[in-house]
Order: C-alpha cells, then structure tokens, then sequence
C-alpha cells in the first residue's frame, strides 16, 4: 500500500523582520515552497510558538502544500516590537504593506481571518493590483461595538476589554478562558491549554486590551463595498467570536463575494471536525490549488459518476448529512449510494473506503 503523504510537520520555518513606516519592527514567517499565500495579521499570534500549536499546526501543514505560507506577527505580539504606540487600522494596513515590499511580493492571494479580515480588505482596496484572491474566514466589516445595537452589547464589549487588563497576565488562566472558549469550543483539554498559553505569550495585558479595543470600533463597510478582487467568506455558523450574521453580511457588501457557511461552532475551526475538510475543499478550488488526492484513479469503473463524487466526499471525512447537504440530496438517497459504492468496492465501512481512496492517490 503506498504511503499517504505526511503532513509537513518537519518543514523548517524561515524568519526574518521588517520595519513598518512609523519604525515598528514586525516579525515575519514563512514555511513550505511554491507560490506566495499571505495571511493578514489578527489580534493572537505568535510566529514562533504558533509552529508548534495543536490548533494552528495543521492550518500551517496544509496550507505549505501548495504555498509559501507566510504570515507575520501584529504590532504588539509575538516576536514583533511590543513597545508600540499606534494601534489603529491605518498602522495595521501599513505593517502588512511593509511585509510586502520587503519581501518583494508581485501578486499573491491574501487571507484575512477574523479581525485580520478589516486590514485585509483595506489593504486590497488599496492595492488592487496585488492582491490575487481575498480569503476571509469568519471575519467581519465591523467591530463589536460598530455593529452593538443595545447598551447591554455595548457592555459586554467593553467587559471583554477590562477582563483582559485585569486577567491576561495573572498564573490562573480562568480569565484567558473566557476568551478560549469564544475561539475553540470545541477543543480538547490540551488545545485550550495551548490557547490560554498563547493568549499569555502573544501580548501584554495592556497590548492586547488595547488591540482588541481597537478592534472593537473598525468599521470597513464601505470598503468592502469597493472591493473588486475575488473574493471568498466562510463563516461557522455557531461561531460564538464573530457572529455567523456578521459573515452574512460581509458577503453581501463585496461584490460577487463567494460564501460559505461552515457547520462548525469553533472561530478557528479544528483539522478533527468535518467542517476541516470542507473549508480546505473551498479554498483550494477557489484558489486553484484544488488536489486530487481524493479521487480513485483505478479499479472502480463499475461507479457511476454520482457515484465517484459521493466517494470523494466519503474520503474527505464527510457523513450522509454533510454530503447530502453538499450535494442537493436526500439523506435516503445519499445512503442508498454510499451502500451501492461499498458493494461495487468491496469494503464494509467507511474507513476501508478512505484507505480504499487513498491507496489509489498515487
């Protein structure tokens, strides 16, 4: 049986630094080969200790497949200068213009997740011509205390802000919690432990209270509204940081946007949850870099051609549901033909089915 390729944990990670216009040193990234993909900074990084994350390792390992996958700290986290006075949106789009010159970057898809997604889409408005593809993974156009439409959601944003200045740097993470549970739910044990270690490394308490402070009151409505590059959103649905609602309508500002709901509950959504495989899918196809891994090559001419999609989606960790869902079909009938495809393969589960599929991805 030939081997299913491993994911690049092993892949060495270049860093090096560049200055931003107002002199802040910003900390850069890059792992894997291939065409440049550039991530847009959001409020928790850190290049170093993400590289070793069980949240963020997989979204590093997949992504340097078919890239050069850079991303870079914020001012204030990580390995960047935490000594910083401007913390505004134009600084923020500045330091992402600086990543680009300094590395030469010509023209490359940009991914803007959560509140990376704002500076994201400022940038690409500012830049056209740079800017490939816009991937922006539930992100927002406004902030929390933009979109606030009653006192008590004005409260809860300005609660979260004071939690950090009086909790982020404390021994006992039960403060850091709160906000570990806005952005992996559904994490194991051992994932939140990470995250409330990450949310300890990445900033000051100061730092990042005024980040997310910051945050809170960007407002890029109009700019996405001016937006002419392709763009792509995928939003989960239980996203319990940025409302599913605030997805929605980011799609609906950029024209001829793509949107995607995920069935997840997690802001960053975790490479054990069916929702993992479907978010790679739609970027891959929307960037070009779809893979074939997952589609039989041999000994299956007895399958219809419904019959072959049905499989691929089978190998890509999806249930009747899920699949169904995708395809425009009934469960019943979804069923009916995962039965008929494991008796024309001769496997009984669907585990032998995916070893079936990837032992012909060759």
């Amino acid at each position: 049986m030939p081997a299913v390729p491993s994911p690049p944990w092993n892949l060495r990670q270049s860093l090096r630094f560049c200055s931003a216009a107002d002199g802040t040193r910003i900390a850069i990234a890059s792992i894997g080969s291939g065409p440049p993909l550039l991530r847009a900074a959001h409020w928790l990084s850190h290049v170093e200790h993400d590289l070793h994350s069980p949240v963020w390792r997989p979204w590093l390992a997949e992504f340097a497949r078919d890239h050069q996958y850079i991303r870079y700290d914020q001012r204030g986290c990580g390995l960047s200068d935490s000594s910083v006075a401007d913390f505004s949106l134009d600084a923020w789009v500045g330091d992402l213009e600086a990543v680009v010159d300094s590395l030469g970057l010509r023209r490359f898809p940009l991914i803007g997740m959560s509140q990376g997604g704002a500076v994201a889409i400022a940038y690409a408005v500012r830049h056209p011509d740079k800017v490939s593809h816009l991937v922006l993974p539930g992100a927002y156009a406004r902030g929390a205390l933009r979109r606030a439409t009653s006192d008590a959601e004005r409260l809860e944003a300005e609660t979260l802000v004071n939690l950090i200045r009086l909790g982020w740097g404390r021994d006992n993470d039960a403060f850091r919690q709160v906000f570990t549970n806005q952005f992996i739910p559904g994490g194991t044990p051992a994932q939140h432990q990470w995250w409330n270690e990450l949310e300890r490394l990445t900033a000051s308490p100061e730092n990042a209270a005024r980040t997310l402070e910051a945050f809170h009151r960007v407002d890029v409505t109009e700019l996405a509204r001016q937006l002419r590059v392709p763009t792509l959103v995928l939003h989960a649905r239980g996203d319990a940081r940025v409302p599913f609602d605030e997805g929605l309508r980011l799609a609906a500002l950029i024209p001829g946007a793509r949107f995607v709901p995920l069935d997840s509950d997690n802001h960053v959504l975790l490479d054990t949850e069916p929702a993992w495989p479907v978010f790679l899918t739609e970027l891959r196809g929307f960037l070009g870099t779809a893979r074939d891994d997952a589609t039989p090559r041999s000994g299956d001419a007895a399958l219809t051609p419904a019959e072959r999609e049905v499989l691929r989606l089978v190998a890509l960790g999806l249930d009747n549901p899920a699949i169904a869902q995708q395809l425009s079909k009934s469960e019943k009938t979804v069923r009916n033909q995962v039965s008929s495809i494991f008796d024309k393969l001769g496997v009984r589960t669907r585990a032998e089915a995916i070893v079936y599929v990837r032992d012909r991805a060759t």
